[in-house]
């Protein structure tokens, strides 16, 4: 994939429950005219309301597999035993033959990825819960998980955790406003918004 030095990448990592999803909403809906959302590749069942192709592209691990053998992905995880996410190069090819930058909202290893692909055009973001503590009871006040799946996304985000040092942005959000605040400052710059 060729990637010409004008085409930036934003990305926004977090462990679950840390806040990414909204902070990338406020992005979204602050430069509508600069990001277009980078849709993801998963391989679980939509959940109520999820959009094919407006979400996720939704597929089967065998479509998914399929893909990684025929490269088609800028990076790809098994995040969750069987379930697989990734970044597909046509995705990020779509948003930047829009004119607009690529915002990806992507686990952390995946950003780690993204970052090693494209070092000096991706902007990585690592969103920091205010506390463990503070993670534990969003995730568990979501209420959409089983014990175990809740058990196993508390082990993830632990060490997902471990790699924020990877990153040279953190933003602690203790407060969803003044954390979208942060993250509209990087953007700016980094994209040269007046």
């Amino acid at each position: 994939m060729n990637i010409e030095s004008h085409q930036k990448i934003i990305v926004i990592t977090a462990p679950s429950g840390a806040g990414k999803t909204s902070i990338v909403q406020c992005l979204l809906n602050k430069y509508p005219q600069y990001l277009g959302f980078s849709i993801s590749a998963a391989t679980r069942p939509p959940r109520p309301r999820e959009i094919n192709g407006k979400d996720y592209y939704f597929m089967s691990p065998e479509e998914f597999k399929n893909k990684i053998q025929q490269d088609e992905f800028v990076e790809w995880e098994m995040v969750y035993e069987g379930k697989y996410y990734g970044t597909l190069k046509s995705e990020l090819e779509r948003i930047w033959n829009l004119g607009k930058t690529p915002l990806l909202d992507i686990d952390v290893q995946g950003a780690v990825h993204v970052q090693q692909y494209f070092p000096a055009q991706t902007l990585a973001i690592f969103i920091q819960p205010p506390s463990f503590d503070e993670l534990k009871k969003r995730l568990h006040s979501r209420g959409t998980e089983t014990a175990e799946s809740l058990a196993a996304r508390i082990n993830k985000a632990s060490y997902e955790l471990s790699f924020k040092d990877q990153f040279s942005h953190i933003i602690v959000n203790e407060q969803l406003e003044s954390a979208c605040k942060e993250a509209e400052a990087l953007v700016t710059r980094y994209l040269h918004i007046v």
